[in-house]
């Protein structure tokens, strides 16, 4: 025999006796599975719907979209409904279509938004809102835009 034949020959006995077709199995170990991220159960950006109702909660009339007078006579309900057509016609109204509200007691209301005008890398849109208070008509004119988190704020105010 040559020398290669007795070198060769345990080599393959040894690999075969690994392959076998009498139906034994082979367990196979799985390592550990290391997690270098915590696992966040949260997102660490909010949704389209989290950051609208974010800006909506803070997007006050109180804050200049209402005369102060027509504020002055108005119920928390009423505000809430204003402050509600306020957002919603500011973030998806078409322009001068307007966005009415009823409050309470016959209190009433409109907001009517501009075409959107991107000023300082912001979007803006000017806006009129008007108020209807025991008879009593309010007109709030300005112009807002929306900051960087979604609020609504009043940059410039008119009568």
């Amino acid at each position: 025999m040559n020398r290669f034949a007795i070198i060769a020959a345990p080599l393959l006995a040894l690999t075969l006796a690994g392959c076998s077709s009498t139906g034994s199995t082979r367990v196979v170990q799985q390592a550990p599975v290391v997690v270098t991220a915590p696992v966040m159960n949260t997102p660490l950006v909010a949704s389209p719907a989290q950051t609208t109702q974010q800006a909506l909660a803070t997007t006050n009339v109180a804050n200049g979209f209402v005369d102060s007078a027509a504020l002055a006579l108005m119920t928390p309900a009423d505000s809430a409904e204003a402050n509600s057509a306020q957002f919603y016609a500011l973030q998806f109204g078409r322009p001068g279509a307007p966005r009415a509200w009823t409050g309470t007691k016959g209190t009433t209301g409109s907001v009517a938004v501009g075409p959107y005008v991107r000023v300082n890398n912001l979007d803006c849109r000017d806006f009129t809102h008007t108020v209807k208070v025991n008879g009593q008509e309010f007109v709030k004119k300005g112009t807002a835009c929306r900051e960087q988190n979604g609020n609504w704020a009043v940059e410039k105010s008119a009568a």
